[in-house]
């Protein structure tokens, strides 16, 4: 048996290799005996494991004693909200993100609503290996009950963030692309509430991926070639637990992952002046898009305990990270693409523009990403090499390496949930950072 990709937020594994029953349930086991007294939150995205995986998942939490509540197919940020509203002592959301269907895992988060810190997975990675598991009496068994209402308390904080009247008369025709995973739940719903007409792919969150989960442009040719078709406004696209989002313009051209979390900066510095944080892996854009609005950015380490641990010390009222991952702090502290959405089409009303044409007033740059196979062992000397070959940037180290230069950056970073280094150049140039990365690659591998 495998062992399975553990990260300082959760679980991810192949099933029937390094996910098994006796894993999910010492994970869950090491997670939940170090949370306060209370009742737990479990929900799932639409892959078909979830079910099962979510009765292993249950009777554990049952058998060590505590009660569960169970949100059945939800987005990952909706299950942020639930865990506040429920008042739980933590949530286990059962989504794998953007991998394939054969994986399946587990992302944790604690009272607050938020993907739990560094600090806490490592605790949780260490009575995993380690710790005994304690089993309740067979008197005080928990027991699960059923969630009432998933949905309504996301839409209403969502909304809340905005002025709904004007977009509504707009009458939007929207695309939304989700991909059989959990988003079109709550989706739909909020987008028909902005008074949109929605053209749905893949709204039966099955697991039955219309595309490869990831929301990248070549994954999205089809929904952007229908989008093309249709003279829709907009298409959004998420992935498969909903906390990443994607946009495709009125033409079907895809604007990309880059560039939701600025569109969306935009239209929340507009009305909220205040510090913004990003990951060291976003767009430089969003920082010029801040210095408009006279308001102080942070860059965190790459991954969304971090963002939203700095966001929450620099009292921030923005965030997110360039994947896709807006994070408005009056929603909660978690990656949410349906605060992208609403916040992308208010701005739109606003400006009286179309998507393409907002998209374009940005400052231009182009991000490449690269994905490099490589010997753990080997890491430590293949950064060496890059160190010494970039010598006039300026580096940062802790997570990674990152590389900053007047005009331009690199990134290289061991992935938390893969077995892969990441590494990711921007420019002004698509050429300029596709050389970049390919430059730093071979010297990654000593070639």
């Amino acid at each position: 048996m495998q062992q399975p990709i553990i990260s300082v937020s959760g679980l991810r594994g192949v099933l029937g290799q390094s996910l098994s029953p006796e894993t999910i349930s010492r994970y869950v086991a090491a997670f939940v005996e170090q949370l306060p007294d209370g009742t737990i939150l479990i929900s799932r995205d639409g892959r078909p494991s979830g079910t099962a995986l979510g009765e292993i998942i249950k009777g554990t939490i049952n058998l060590l004693g505590r009660d569960v509540i169970d949100a059945g197919v939800a987005a990952t940020p909706t299950v942020g909200v639930l865990v506040r509203q429920y008042r739980c002592m933590g949530a286990i959301q059962i989504s794998a993100s953007h991998n394939p269907s054969e994986y399946n895992g587990m992302k944790l988060m604690g009272a607050d609503g938020r993907v739990i810190s560094a600090e806490k997975g490592i605790q949780v990675k260490e009575a995993y290996q380690g710790q005994q598991v304690t089993w309740a009496p067979w008197d005080e068994i928990g027991v699960t009950t059923p969630c009432e209402d998933a949905i309504s308390g996301h839409i209403e904080k969502v909304l809340a963030t905005i002025d709904p009247e004007p977009i509504r008369k707009k009458k939007y025709q929207v695309v939304l692309d989700s991909n059989g995973g959990a988003g079109s739940i709550v989706g739909v719903k909020l987008l028909e509430a902005l008074g949109c007409e929605v053209e749905l792919f893949g709204g039966t969150p099955n697991g039955q991926f219309l595309h490869s989960p990831e929301p990248t442009e070549e994954n999205l040719r089809t929904i952007a070639a229908r989008a093309s078709d249709t003279k829709v406004q907009i298409a959004f696209c998420q992935d498969p637990d909903a906390d990443r989002l994607a946009v495709i313009d009125e033409k079907g051209r895809y604007i990309g992952e880059e560039y939701t979390v600025a569109l969306c900066l935009q239209n929340v510095l507009a009305k909220r002046k205040g510090p913004v944080v990003i990951n060291g892996a976003t767009s430089r854009m969003n920082e010029e898009v801040a210095a408009k609005f006279k308001c102080p950015i942070f860059r965190s380490a790459v991954g969304e305990a971090n963002v939203t641990q700095e966001m929450m010390f620099r009292d921030a009222v923005f965030g997110g990270e360039g994947n896709g991952g807006p994070i408005d702090p009056k929603v909660g502290y978690i990656r949410d693409s349906f605060v992208g959405m609403a916040n992308i089409l208010e701005l739109m009303t606003k400006k009286k523009k179309p998507i393409g044409v907002l998209a374009d007033a940005l400052p231009r740059y182009e991000i490449v990403k690269h994905k490099v196979e490589m010997n753990p062992d080997q890491l430590d000397s293949g950064f060496d090499r890059l160190k010494d070959q970039l010598k006039d940037a300026e580096v940062q180290e802790g997570d990674g390496l990152r590389f900053t230069w007047k005009d331009r950056w690199l990134i290289a970073r061991a992935s938390n949930t893969e077995p892969i280094v990441r590494v990711i150049a921007e420019s002004k140039s698509a050429e300029e950072s596709e050389e970049m990365c390919i430059s730093a690659t071979r010297t990654l591998r000593g070639i």
